[in-house]
């Protein structure tokens, strides 16, 4: 076994052990392959009044321009996929991911120990940690390392556990032992495309981001265009339909963080609850959840929104 394999090795059962799905390791370099799409992707305005999205391009192609000598690309999974849903089937609906506390910081704390571990074992290694909130390409690299391929949904996929998964990354100055991507297993499955309430999938592999839900519930900030009214499919943050109705989906088991379990009361507020929701309930009930991104105000003007 050469020292690349060998450190490869260790950084994979240390992952593991912290409780992530998989991990895969990709060289770092510059991703031919994504520039020429997101350019296209940008020039179409399907990143709608995200433009956060048009800042620091080449950054997000390669990312040897965030960490000095970058060699490898360690990318991450970490289930998130609940074991109960909300109980009332007319209440509007949250986004599975947003069930619990904020991820960014949860998964961030373990590259954390990750980065330690390596430091440790293996000397000195120089590199950044990165979950979702920075410009690099999550999917693509993840694609790159092996751990799934790109669906029609534009998620990433894998045959195992399907697509409920938070994906994060570690940068790193040190050379690995690298995974080869593995093939598209979409075949001739529309499900996605099909079931988009706001037809977002505008073409396979190509999601609008300005038409979909997620984008409107919890970008968008200001009043949502009346044409869509009625096309949300009663989701009041985020949106899982191009996952729920993903066949690669049945294979989803439910996570084992016990910082992603909702708060008690998430699960069992009924339609009429949410509609009367007061600015105390929604600090309590989301305390330390991604959906305080949208604020009160931005759940309070989705709901209403939903209504008839």
């Amino acid at each position: 076994m050469t020292i690349r394999e060998k450190h490869t090795k260790l950084i994979k059962a240390e992952a593991k052990r912290l409780g992530f799905l998989s991990c895969g390791i990709s060289k770092a370099g510059f991703l031919e392959e994504e520039a020429p799409r997101l350019e296209k992707w940008l020039s179409l305005n399907r990143h709608g009044s995200m433009q956060y999205m048009e800042n620091h391009f080449d950054k997000r192609l390669d990312p040897t321009l965030l960490v000095d000598d970058a060699k490898s690309v360690v990318s991450l999974l970490y289930n998130y996929y609940p074991e109960q849903k909300q109980k009332d089937l007319e209440a509007p609906k949250i986004s599975k991911y947003a069930y619990g506390q904020d991820y960014h910081h949860i998964i961030k704390a373990k590259l954390k120990l990750l980065m330690e571990f390596i430091q440790e074992e293996i000397g000195e290694v120089s590199g950044r940690a990165f979950v979702d909130s920075a410009p690099v390409l999550d999917k693509a690299w993840a694609k790159k390392s092996g751990l799934g391929w790109i669906g029609k949904n534009s998620n990433l996929l894998t045959q195992k556990v399907g697509s409920f998964y938070f994906i994060s990354e570690l940068i790193i100055d040190l050379d690995l032992a690298y995974d080869t991507p593995v093939t598209d297993h979409c075949g001739t499955c529309t499900a996605c495309i099909d079931a988009c309430p706001t037809q977002a999938i505008v073409e396979p592999y190509v999601v609008d981001g300005s038409k979909c839900i997620s984008y409107f519930t919890i970008e968008l900030k200001e009043e949502i265009p009346l044409s869509n009214k009625g096309s949300f499919d009663n989701w009041m943050f985020g949106c899982d339909v191009c996952q729920d109705v993903c066949p690669w989906n049945r294979f989803s088991k439910s996570h084992n963080e016990p910082l992603f379990d909702p708060h008690p009361e998430l699960l069992e507020m009924t339609k009429k609850d949410w509609e009367e929701i007061t600015q105390e309930v929604f600090s309590k009930v989301f305390k330390k959840s991604a959906v305080k991104r949208t604020k009160f105000s931005g759940l309070t003007r989705n709901i209403s929104f939903l209504k008839d």
